[in-house]
């Protein structure tokens, strides 16, 4: 009698499907934060250096690229606020990710055309990753307060919501490096040393 068949695991894709994966998605922000909803899926093939056919395996709709652009920018966030704890004192550590933080602002506004499109509009897409950027923020500013470096009045999901403030009011023109100095205001102000 013959073994049941057990139960397959999924493979690990090719290494070389992963590289067109990160490819195609690199291609494809660069490409809808130039050229918006006009973006063409031929393009960001060509940008990328493979062709259709593999954009379509990866992705085999335009919306599914665009979620994949904006969940690897979300990615890469979160994991930075683990990456910078590691790495750098605790002040520092929630510094530079805000500096990250201003940047990922920059990608969405830069794609808020695109992101728009897609069906179930942005919000559906925000509300499914939002909570990421505020664990990281939460984690980041605990431990610079659990340092004594800052003192913590403050929900740091506050800090997001003033960088996003500046974000907001600059939609006409370069509004970056104005958030990057609202990013030294808030540290500047949550410094131990100068609180009362």
């Amino acid at each position: 009698m013959a073994d049941a068949a057990q139960p397959s695991t999924p493979r690990k894709p090719r290494a070389d499907a992963e590289r067109n994966r990160a490819r195609l998605v690199a291609a494809a922000k660069d490409v809808f934060a130039e050229k918006r909803s006009a973006a063409s899926l031929d393009e960001i093939a060509r940008v990328a250096g493979v062709g259709i056919g593999t954009l379509y395996r990866h992705f085999p709709t335009r919306d599914a690229l665009i979620e994949a652009v904006y969940r690897s920018e979300t990615d890469q966030l979160a994991g930075a606020a683990t990456r910078l704890s590691l790495t750098l004192t605790p002040v520092e550590a929630l510094r530079e990710w805000l500096l990250l933080f201003v940047d990922y602002l920059d990608t969405k506004h830069g794609m808020a055309e695109v992101l728009n499109s897609v069906v179930g509009g942005a919000p559906a897409l925000y509300a499914a990753t939002g909570f990421r950027a505020s664990d990281a923020v939460a984690m980041l500013a605990e431990k610079a307060a659990a340092s004594g470096t800052i003192r913590l009045g403050l929900d740091p999901l506050d800090l997001l919501r003033a960088i996003a403030g500046v974000a907001n009011l600059g939609t006409t023109g370069d509004w970056k490096p104005a958030g990057r100095r609202m990013v030294d205001i808030l540290i500047a102000g949550l410094r131990a040393e100068t609180a009362p």
